[in-house]
């Protein structure tokens, strides 16, 4: 029970990440790899930032607006250079790997005993002594199993809620309307005499400040910032989105961006299960990965064939009736 606590704190986490996939990879139509690097660059900048004694609050926002910045710099290499988009991605990710180790100045950076967002958090909690309610109300729910403090996954729950409710706002404005449709048509806008551009960089930009949000999170709830954490975020983010669409649908701005968090959460939780069979082990992660997409992406278009293939048997049992009974009436 207590790894599916786990699970859903690092969900939460993860959720802030995919959101920013979903950005680029549903809404921008942009195969974006920098996410890779950018995740490490929030992790990285937050880190070193706490490290020298910068409040940590201040870190993480430090964190996302160097995520946004790479963001750009890989939407600039794409719409001014010209370069294909996939390129852009990974010669952007190849060039954070080393930035990266330039801004940390060692492979990895320890945050124990340093003061994160989390502590801060944690010691607001204890001090108002919100465990023992929470936990008094599961226990009359007849829960036994139970985490120690409930401070991280409260506001996390709060800071997504937050985020989803800003981005489902952004997309709706103006620039957020031109974003979508720059990503549906681009060859329309620019027949409006619209600078899509500057939207492929703008939309590219904030998607990589919410993987840099979510990286700087992930160094402070794990105690460490490490060069190599970004490896296959992107299947990850890509596993989030496809798994909650094809769970929850997409008929709308507030239900997709819904279902990328549940994809988020619903991931993390089946990997932490996965991870408890014997013979699976932490090296499995990335095959667990593969067969969750394979499945998400497959089980949509089998369940629409059988739809499909019971709507004809109805229709040609329908058409038998109908036919043995015009035969009777002419008999």
């Amino acid at each position: 029970m207590l790894a599916f606590y786990g699970a859903l704190e690092l969900g939460f986490i993860y959720a802030i990440m995919a959101l920013g996939v979903y950005l680029t990879f549903r809404i921008l139509d942009f195969p974006d790899l920098t996410v890779d690097g950018s995740f490490v660059t929030g992790a990285a900048v937050a880190a070193i930032s706490i490290v020298n004694g910068v409040d940590p609050f201040v870190s993480t926002i430090l964190a996302v607006l160097a995520g946004f910045v790479a963001g750009c710099m890989t939407g600039i290499l794409h719409t001014k250079g010209s370069i294909n988009p996939l390129l852009a991605g990974i010669l952007m990710m190849i060039a954070l790997y080393s930035i990266n180790l330039r801004i940390m100045g060692m492979p990895r950076v320890s945050l124990l005993n340093e003061p994160t967002v989390f502590a801060w958090v944690r010691e607001r909690w204890d001090a108002l002594g919100l465990d023992q309610p929470f936990r008094s109300f599961f226990e009359g729910l007849g829960l036994t199993t139970l985490p120690s403090t409930w401070s991280l996954m409260f506001i996390m729950l709060l800071l997504i809620i937050v985020i989803k409710g800003i981005t489902d706002y952004f997309l709706k404005t103006e620039v957020g309307l031109a974003i979508r449709a720059t990503g549906d048509n681009k060859r329309m806008i620019r027949s409006f005499s619209a600078n899509t551009d500057h939207y492929i960089i703008l939309g590219l930009g904030l998607s990589n400040g919410l993987v840099a949000l979510s990286g700087s999170l992930i160094a402070q709830q794990g105690g460490f910032a490490d060069a190599g954490m970004g490896i296959g975020m992107i299947i990850i983010g890509l596993a989030s989105v496809i798994i909650g669409e094809a769970l929850f649908g997409t008929k709308s701005i507030f239900r997709t961006t819904l279902a990328v968090i549940f994809g988020a959460i619903i991931y993390r939780i089946v990997v932490a299960f996965a991870l408890k069979v014997d013979f699976l082990e932490a090296g499995d992660m990335k095959l667990i990965t593969a067969i969750l997409v394979i499945v998400a992406l497959i089980s949509p278009k089998m369940i629409e064939k059988q739809r499909e293939r019971m709507k004809r048997k109805q229709k040609h049992r329908l058409a038998k009736k109908e036919g043995g009974a015009n035969h009777a009436k002419s008999a």
